[in-house]
């Protein structure tokens, strides 16, 4: 009855074949309008999972409760000096602050007046003796260098310490450090590069890594809509910092990461050459198209059938799920490489009819009367399997599955009305040969003689692979899909050696906070814990004595009244005064500081003879970070008790929710950038906290979600494709021959996977769905073609077919390969992969296994 109704319409069609082109044309434009219209992005990595998952519950609860720690851009600002890289993000953080349209918030923690005043008592109190004790001896130099901030006053000081060296108030070998500071600065200046001497490096020693960056943290205004939801904060921030000219005024540099700049660089590599890779991509398709059709005019009818469809699928798509996730993005992809299956599987076999019979008409029907079923068949179990995802928790792929499997729908109904239409209307010309491939003959003779052996080494082979399965890797992490040399990932990376960004993340009544602190600190997994109360300092009463009694000592220096500025003349003479009594110190002495004195004597000299504009750079190189250090120094020098209800307000919003409940921060132990380290963090947290959050939580439980909804999936979808198979077929070992060498492609595809250590993510995973969906088509053609009495497959027309619709399948999947984002090349490589897999699954192995097997007379008779 299938087949009856399917020559009828193929026959209404071609007869009214005008009507049928001016409908779908029509029917294009109205979808085609309607899906740009409507078209919406939903590229909010997190609404790629149901929302009902137990642990996103967990996240979505935090968030409500915390919106402000979600969603940030960091802002990187890295310098030479702390001095340098605190003045340059000082000025970002004030330019950023003028755009509130932009950006809900800014900040900078560390440089907050909080943190100003009290940073000294979050330290230990013998870390505060040493930064303090060396101030407090160098009290006579700081208060020189406050009344007197100039080259003056810096020439000034260096007489000091050369005489009070001179005199053995100060090391000789503890000169060379300091002299080769400014000296080295000095040279900066005279070949007019961006350079600060750093006084804290010079009483501290050499910085930290991190002491070099500051991070502003930015809550952009976000646009979910977009296919980079930060992209207009992005650009805004890029173009403020390029006004600023931060390199020119302090030799920094500016990078931005954290998880919008990741998740934006994610899908922006999604459209980056997409003009081009689609250009080149749609010219090979008509290429292959013409190789495999030899007809321009075949060509224009598979190719307007394909648009058709196409436009078609999006804008029912559209209307079903409303915006489109990054998954679902694909389905454009699919529907090219599976859509155009079905056209070539009935254009090619039209050809074969047309040499036979000679009359494209009676072509038309003899085709559709072939390919009919199994493009029936085919396009029911290949939606079927694409629709089987649709109840799993995945929602990207259940999406997917949702239009994939509607699109499969649309590509075959368009096969066998629109293009047998289309073709009767290009009167396409004759076929003056056949179609079939007589030089694959002795590869079909091979297989029947070798039949068993076929089988035996397939077998083999994928017995052989199974160990290897154990260790195939799984890789959820959403940095695996950033370019690992992009800026915003190797600022990520810096920072989380100090902090690590791989968290976790507890909410408890305020009841709780201390028994569950307790509790995850006891864990070897466990680092350390972070509560509000932490930012309330311990032994606070020995750490304000000890910073009143720096206090003491440097406050009449911190205050001391200044002299009058300098002429340029009264600089040139103090430059010149200094290098002298640095030269009459070298000759007194050797060694690495009467080199330095030498050095720093000669810088001086030059110095002196330069013109007034490099002496005005000499004068900022010192004292701009002189004056920054001498304004947070005081501001240190006035710490006082701190308490809960002292705590900033803003601060204690960060850490207490509305309703009271207190947020604990968890830091693991181990490194940070490890994913096998994280998940046993992970587990650990949630084992002692089940309500626990956080990147390294959710990460973790991505991939669980996402493993357990492909086996869900997979399970479902094979049992449909059994059914619906066994419904049409009526016989189960021919439901077996169609689906065990499904089964042994996807198996074969895994095994690969984890030989060549190819890791699954959860971009690329949808490789496997569209495997069931291309590899149920291909083996249900050479099923129903056995079934009919064909044995010679190798050399058939419907191997011709099988491959070209494999090679444009491959070029549509290649298109993604060549993507820039890292994500959807790994997705092009596995399709292409599972694609050689299902292919020669299906040519060499199903027909082995076929041919000692009984065809059912009632398709066999139908043969001739």
């Amino acid at each position: 009855m299938l087949q009856s109704w399917i020559n009828k319409a193929a026959r209404y069609c071609v007869s009214h074949f005008r009507s049928v082109i001016v409908a779908a044309l029509l029917l294009t434009v109205i979808f085609g309008v309607y899906a740009a219209r409507h078209f919406a992005i939903d590229t909010d990595v997190n609404d790629l999972l149901s929302e009902k998952l137990p642990w996103r519950q967990n996240e979505i609860g935090f968030d409500a409760a915390f919106p402000q720690v979600a969603d940030i851009i960091l802002v990187d600002v890295g310098a030479s000096s702390p001095e340098a890289a605190k003045a340059a993000a000082r000025d970002v953080k004030a330019a950023l602050a003028n755009k509130p349209d932009l950006f809900r918030s800014i900040t900078d923690a560390l440089d907050s007046p909080f943190f100003r005043q009290n940073g000294l008592l979050f330290l230990a109190p013998d870390r505060i003796e040493q930064i303090t004790g060396p101030l407090t001896k160098a009290q006579p130099l700081v208060g020189a260098l406050v009344r007197d901030p100039s080259l003056r006053g810096v020439s000034g000081i260096l007489v000091e310490v050369v005489q009070a060296a001179e005199h053995g108030l100060v090391p000789i070998d503890q000169m060379a450090r300091p002299l080769n500071l400014a000296s080295a600065t000095l040279d900066e200046v005279a070949q007019d590069r961006p350079t600060e001497f750093s006084w804290r490096v010079l009483l501290q020693g050499a910085p930290k890594p991190l002491d070099l960056h500051r991070f502003i943290l930015v809550w952009p205004v976000l646009d979910h809509n977009s296919l980079e939801p930060g992209g207009k904060a992005t650009a805004a921030i890029r173009e403020i910092v390029d006004q600023l000219d931060l390199p020119k005024k302090f030799g920094a540099e500016v990078s931005l990461t954290g998880p919008v700049i990741i998740s934006d660089n994610e899908f922006a590599g999604v459209h980056e050459g997409i003009a081009l890779n689609s250009a080149v991509t749609g010219a090979i398709v008509l290429i292959i198209l013409w190789l495999a059709l030899r007809s321009l005019r075949l060509v224009a009818a598979v190719a307007v059938n394909i648009a058709v469809g196409l436009a078609i699928t999006a804008a029912g798509g559209i209307f079903m799920v409303g915006a489109l996730n990054p998954i679902s993005l694909a389905f454009a992809v699919l529907f090219v490489g599976l859509g155009a299956d079905f056209a070539i599987q009935y254009t090619i076999r039209y050809r074969a009819e047309r040499h036979d019979l000679g009359d494209t008409d009676r072509a038309l029907g003899a085709a559709a009367d072939w390919v009919g079923i199994p493009l029936s068949l085919a396009a029911g179990a290949a939606a079927a399997g694409f629709l089987s995802f649709t109840p799993t928790a995945y929602k990207g792929l259940s999406q997917l599955g949702v239009i994939a499997g509607f699109g499969m729908v649309i590509a075959y109904v368009t096969s066998l009305t629109l293009l047998p239409a289309l073709i009767h209307a290009v009167k396409p010309p004759a076929e003056p040969k056949r179609l079939d491939l007589p030089a694959l003959a002795k590869a079909d003779a091979f297989l029947k003689r070798h039949r068993i052996a076929v089988i035996v080494t397939t077998v083999a082979i994928v017995v052989a692979g199974l160990p290897a399965l154990t260790r195939l890797q799984f890789n959820f992490n959403p940095l695996a899909l950033e370019k690992q040399t992009s800026p915003a990932l190797i600022a990520l990376y810096r920072l989380g050696k100090e902090v690590p960004f791989a968290t976790a993340k507890v909410v408890v009544p305020p009841a709780d906070a201390a028994a569950a602190v307790a509790k995850l600190s006891a864990l070897p997994q466990v680092a350390a814990t972070w509560t509000l109360e932490n930012f309330v300092p311990s032994d606070q009463e020995p750490k304000l004595t000890a910073v009143a009694a720096a206090k003491k000592k440097l406050d009449p220096a911190l205050h001391a009244a200044a002299r009058g500025a300098p002429s340029d003349a009264d600089n040139i003479a103090a430059l010149n005064k200094a290098a002298g009594i640095l030269r009459e110190a070298a000759d007194q002495t050797s060694g690495a500081s009467a080199d330095a004195a030498r050095r720093l004597a000669t810088a001086l000299d030059k110095l002196a003879q330069a013109d007034p504009g490099q002496r005005a750079r000499a004068t900022d190189a010192f004292i701009v970070p002189l004056q920054l250090d001498l304004d947070d120094l005081g501001a240190s020098l006035s710490a006082d008790h701190v308490t809960r209800a002292s705590l900033p307000p803003e601060l204690v919003r960060d850490w207490v929710a509305p309703d009271g409940r207190m947020r604990i921060e968890v830091w693991p132990k181990g490194d940070a950038n490890d994913n096998a380290n994280i998940a046993r963090f992970a587990h650990a947290v949630l084992a002692a906290e089940p309500g626990a959050t956080g990147e390294a939580i959710e990460s973790t439980e991505w991939g669980g979600t996402i493993v357990e909804a492909f086996v869900e999936a997979a399970a479902l979808a094979l049992f449909s494709i059994a059914a619906l198979l066994f419904l049409v077929l009526r016989r189960f070992v021919d439901v077996l021959v169609t689906l065990i060498p499904l089964i042994v492609a996807a198996i074969v595809t895994l095994e690969i996977c984890a030989l060549a250590k190819f890791q699954l993510n959860y971009a690329n995973i949808i490789a496997l769905p569209v495997l069931l969906g291309i590899g149920v088509a291909f083996k249900i053609y050479y099923v129903t073609a056995w079934r009919r009495g064909e044995s010679n497959f190798l050399e058939s027309v419907l191997t011709r077919a099988v491959f070209y619709s494999t090679l444009l399948t491959a070029t549509a999947f290649g298109s993604l390969w060549l993507s820039n984002q890292p994500g959807i090349s790994s997705m092009g490589k596995l399709l292409a992969l599972s694609l050689v897999c299902t292919l020669a699954s299906a040519a060499l192995f199903q027909p082995a296994l076929m041919g000692g097997l009984h065809r059912p007379k009632s398709d066999a008779d139908k043969v001739g």
